[in-house]
């Protein structure tokens, strides 16, 4: 389980509770690869009242059958429309104006249509509004966290825009999410081991992209993996740990030596720099360079995920305020 939550990201979401009520959609941003894992359930408590724009950006690294399944999926809820879009190309752009007076309905003349922009750090908001605002209105970067406070634009189709700060959650309840999230990089590589997402993401690469895989590093084989007999120990205050690596079905720590040892892991006596091939793996796969993949589907999300809200008594305590 992963967990934090910054003072800056819980008044972030105090003044995103306290502006709602005088808004009129809510664009939620969200990773087409990982369409699921980078939607912050909290968002979705806040927002439960409000009609929502799901805008999936990098769709230009993702799946595109992946992403129409995904575009169906929000398309089908209440009150609810999914856009996949590449939030630089200025084409596609046009169309969210138009999508969120639709989503709107009735809304005075003599007003814009209110639209807040929330997402967890690093999904592209800001890249988001700069392309509507067509002027650098917002901070970008490749670093979470990059905005820290609300900023108000208006942009062509009678909207005004408010951007919100990226809000993480308390705690990634769902680990194979932590992971998914720290393989796109929407999380910052410091906050789980390495090698250890360098290793999983082998393993559901090989899953669910082996050609891509295979080709990229010119593997000759993707081993399967055994369960061990004796399942590993967990700390006795912590959740049951699963085991990615039977889940996927194949062996992502023998996969990534492969990758180290080919791409400048080889040290000398034959050691393997396994956190070499985590950088050459995560990086390659950020960028685009394994070609469009989306690292999860509808039928990823667990059942308990669609039956749950997370539930007011578990707001982060106000005094960690900052």
């Amino acid at each position: 389980m992963l967990g934090w939550f910054p003072g800056h990201m819980n008044k972030a979401r105090r003044q995103i509770k306290d502006a709602l009520p005088e808004i009129d959609v809510v664009i939620e941003v969200l990773d087409a690869r990982l369409p699921y894992s980078s939607a912050n359930p909290m968002l979705a408590e806040l927002t439960r009242h409000k009609p929502v724009l799901k805008i999936l950006s990098r769709a230009d690294l993702a799946d595109p059958e992946r992403t129409a399944d995904w575009v169906a999926f929000f398309d089908a809820q209440p009150h609810t429309r999914a856009l996949a879009i590449t939030t630089t190309n200025a084409r596609e752009l046009k169309h969210i104006p138009k999508l969120c007076h639709a989503l709107a309905g009735e809304v005075r003349a003599d007003r814009d249509v209110r639209v807040m922009v929330m997402g967890i750090p690093n999904v592209g908001k800001s890249t988001l509004i700069n392309g509507l605002a067509k002027r650098k209105i917002a901070k970008t970067g490749n670093e979470p966290a990059v905005t820290k406070r609300q900023q108000k634009v208006r942009i062509d189709g009678r909207v005004a825009l408010i951007d919100t700060p990226g809000v993480l959650w308390p705690k990634i309840e769902d680990q194979a999410s932590a992971y998914r999230l720290a393989a796109s990089g929407a999380i910052r590589d410091t906050a789980i081991e390495y090698i250890d997402v360098g290793i999983i993401t082998s393993a559901e690469l090989a899953k669910r992209y082996p050609d891509a895989l295979t080709a990229r590093y010119k593997l000759k084989a993707l081993p399967n993996y055994t369960a061990p007999e004796t399942p590993p120990t967990v700390e006795a205050d912590g959740p049951e740990r699963p085991d990615f690596l039977a889940l996927a079905g194949f062996d992502g720590h023998a996969i990534l030596k492969d990758i180290a040892s080919k791409r400048g892991g080889l040290r000398p006596g034959g050691e393997v720099d396994l956190h070499r091939g985590a950088e050459v793996l995560l990086h390659e796969l950020r960028d685009g360079k394994l070609g469009r993949i989306t690292l999860e589907t509808p039928h990823d999300i667990p059942p308990s995920a669609e039956d749950s809200t997370p539930a007011e008594a578990n707001e982060p305590d106000a005094s960690q305020e900052s």
